[in-house]
């Protein structure tokens, strides 16, 4: 829990605050009710009217309970499962005898705009105030930046991190060629003006709100919902203020209900998941949806654990379980209740109030039937007819989406225990937690919208600590780690931010630049903290294993969504079109087979769709695709603000077995023998340019040449085998003269797909 890169003398948020909350708030912490001896850690003047004396470990009684050999004195008891190591108690000490300072904890605090710090080092180095900031840390541990990256690696980061895609052998070669100031900012432009940009910050964002095409409990029915993960990407790419981005998802339908995209967005709160098994109790699941509301809301906007207040006071942090529901109540006017009546095993299943949604050329289309409709006569039936007949086809074919529509409020109670049955609990009105003050409202009951206005008002609100929870994402897309790594946790149980005064700076920024998220990813790229190497030198690897200060970039692991994406351009087979239903790949047969209510067959795209982007992948909670959990994908029943990384066997698995990489690897072949010169090292070299953006060297020339005439032996001995190895996909297979040689380049290809460095971001 503490930060063991410590510049200066113990301080509270960073290093003890952090020490109390894992090892003692949950007993001295702010739940009064289960709070022990009358003691609270947490409260300054409680602490140090009880525990605590500045400048004297003997007479502080914390000190001299942590060292108590008596074991019923001794804190935290033995019996709780927590035990100080020598570090952090030696850090309490340091700190009680430097006099015990409190700082009021730096989450609940508004970002302080601090000066970028002079850099009397690194001067050459530092051409931004993000590097700066960097800089100065690092100056104090002695430590210097990375060298930057080179031209090949810095392209390829710019393009997974931008767009998600890799980019094309063309553009490496030209931006290699004159690799300046002005070249390179002109390629960050292009590529947050690419129509990708949406996709690829959309995947994160449908994470947070946990996003998916079935509704997860019971029979995982599919729900209506896909235009919704559309504006979301339609609003990245037109940098809508992430403000109105707010707004417009909690409470569209109040800001406008005749606006169809705001009512899109505000299908937002249809997202959770929901029952439709016969018999529920409705009650029940009005509770379960109304805690779910609440974990996502804080988690998403305040990187805040209020569920944890569902069924008492917040262990650690100061949140109340009146609070709990007062932020509940913010959605008690959400009509959820009509699935309860209209509870269907349908596919997909009815959830009202939705509305149909049309593409722009049915909207245009159906434009042009209505004009030409009131000009008809009544003779003109026989055409009449036919635009109808039209019509009601293109209606037919709609994507229907979840809207919200606000009813009169039900009411909302404070639920003792978190037991739904239980009625004796107050009446909440909606209410922001109280230690973070009132919000304001006009009409009698505050509304989403009030919620919405106080979660990104920098003034009367909390608009300054909305953005640093974001700003902390940002940055961590663009380095693999957060400047606090409790991406979705600013609470007591989190961490602490290891650049605090430069998190702050980019909150302000990210407001003053009007909530835009394109303009603060620039600021971030176009330091020279983003264009480091990822290749960390031995000094770094011991005294910075984990990256905390940034002297160099992140190394990681593509997201799922992009493993696929990647193979899919590599091997020429992606289908870049925008928007539309949810794409569905091949998958297993029989892997939904324990799905029921009803019971169903998974069947697989069988056109273009086949090939869309992850972004647009059919989303199943309880039967996730194999392929986007292999490389760790979340099922999105919960919010979920960093993925984790693994590295097993089935990963490895799904590269070599499963048929769209099989079939990429096939169409990358064709690729190789059509396009590049036909000499065998030439080919090589051509399929390391497209697919790694470099040249091989001999080992790997000398390792994939013996892979082919391998391969092509068996192949030439086994036609069978060739074809069934090239009938793997939907692409038709190109004319060729020889099978065995195109079986033979198809192993190489998927060689080459399935190398690491192929699915890593450097």
């Amino acid at each position: 829990m503490t930060n063991a890169l410590l510049a200066d003398s113990p301080s509270y948020n960073r290093d003890i605050r952090p020490i109390l909350s894992d090892k003692c708030f949950y007993c001295h912490g702010p739940d009064e009710e289960d709070r022990q001896a009358d003691l609270r850690l947490d409260d300054e003047a409680a602490a140090k009217q009880i525990a605590i004396t500045p400048g004297s470990l003997e007479e502080s009684l914390l000190i001299q309970r942590i060292l108590s050999d008596d074991e019923f004195e001794k804190m935290p008891p033995p019996d709780s499962g927590k035990e100080l190591s020598e570090s952090e108690i030696q850090l309490l000490s340091e700190w009680i005898q430097s006099g015990a300072e409190y700082e009021p904890y730096w989450a609940y605090v508004a970002p302080r705009d601090v000066p970028a710090p002079d850099s009397e080092s690194h001067t050459d180095w530092a051409t931004t105030e993000i590097d700066r900031f960097i800089s100065a840390r690092l100056a104090k541990e002695s430590l210097s930046p990375s060298p930057p990256a080179d031209s090949v690696t810095l392209v390829r980061r710019l393009y997974f991190d931008l767009i998600g895609l890799p980019p094309t052998s063309e553009t490496i070669e030209q931006f290699a060629e004159s690799p300046s100031e002005e070249s390179y900012e002109k390629l960050v432009d292009e590529l947050l003006a690419s129509r990708h940009f949406g996709e690829r910050m959309a995947a994160y964002w449908l994470d947070l709100v946990r996003f998916a095409d079935t509704v997860g409990y019971h029979g995982d029915q599919d729900h209506n919902i896909s235009p919704y993960r559309d504006w979301v990407i339609s609003a990245f790419n037109s940098d809508m203020p992430f403000d109105e981005f707010t707004k417009s998802q909690l409470a569209g339908d109040l800001i406008n209900d005749e606006d169809l995209n705001q009512l899109i967005a505000s299908g937002y709160n249809r997202l959770l998941q929901t029952s439709h098994e016969g018999g529920l109790q409705p009650k029940e699941y009005l509770a379960i949806y109304a805690a779910d509301r609440v974990r996502n809301l804080s988690a998403v906007w305040m990187g805040a654990t209020v569920g944890c207040a569902q069924c008492h006071n917040h262990k650690y942090d100061p949140y109340t379980i009146e609070d709990f529901y007062s932020l509940a109540a913010f959605f008690a006017d959400v009509d959820e209740a009509q699935h309860f009546k209209l509870g269907s095993n349908a596919l997909p299943t009815r959830r009202p109030p939705e509305i149909p949604i049309f593409s722009p050329e049915q909207k245009e289309r159906l434009q042009e039937i209505d004009d030409s409709l009131s000009k008809l006569t009544e003779e003109d039936s026989e055409e009449r007819s036919q635009l109808e007949s039209e019509k009601k086809s293109i209606e037919k074919s709609a994507r229907w989406t979840m809207i919200t529509k606000s009813i009169e409020p039900r009411t909302m109670r404070v639920l003792p225990r978190g037991n739904w049955l239980d009625d004796s609990g107050p009446v909440v009105q909606p209410a922001i937690p109280r230690f973070l003050g009132q919000v304001d409202h006009e009409g009698e009951r505050a509304t989403r919208l009030d919620l919405a206005n106080w979660l990104t008002d920098p003034t009367e609100g909390v608009g300054g600590l909305t953005a640093r929870v974001q700003a902390n994402r940002i940055w961590y897309l663009l380095f693999g780690t957060g400047l606090s790594r409790s991406l979705d946790d600013f609470g007591g149980q989190g961490e602490p931010p290891s650049h605090p005064e430069l998190l702050d700076y980019l909150a302000l920024q990210f407001i003053d630049s009007d909530w835009s998220i394109k303009k603060l990813m620039k600021q971030i790229v176009m330091s020279q903290t983003y264009r480091q190497s990822s290749v960390a030198s031995e000094t770094l690897r011991s005294k910075d294993p984990e990256n905390q200060l940034f002297a160099r970039q992140g190394s990681f692991r593509l997201p799922a969504e992009m493993v696929r994406d990647n193979a899919l351009v590599v091997s020429g087979l992606l289908n870049d079109e925008f928007g539309g239903s949810s794409a569905k790949p091949y998958q297993p047969s029989g892997y939904y087979r324990h799905l029921n209510f009803p019971t169903r067959e998974y069947e697989f795209d069988k056109d273009r769709n086949q090939y869309r982007r992850g972004v647009y992948m059919h989303w199943q909670r309880q039967f996730l695709h194999p392929m986007l959990k292999a490389f760790d994908a979340p099922s999105r029943e919960e919010c979920t603000a960093q993925r984790p990384r693994s590295n097993t066997p089935l990963a490895a698995l799904v590269l070599m077995n499963d048929p769209t990489f099989v079939e990429a690897g096939r169409a990358f072949a064709e690729r190789i023998l059509t396009e590049a010169e036909p000499e065998e090292s030439d080919r090589i070299q051509f399929a390391f340019n497209e697919c790694l953006s470099r040249n091989p060297d001999p080992v790997e020339q000398e390792i994939l040449i013996d892979l082919l005439e391998r391969s092509r032996k068996v192949y030439q001995q086994d036609v069978s085998a060739a074809d069934q190895l090239l009938e793997v996909g939907l692409a038709p297979v190109e004319e060729v003269s020889n099978k065995a040689e195109l079986a033979a380049w198809t192993t190489v290809a998927r060689a080459i797909l399935n190398l690491n460095e192929t699915i890593t971001r450097n």
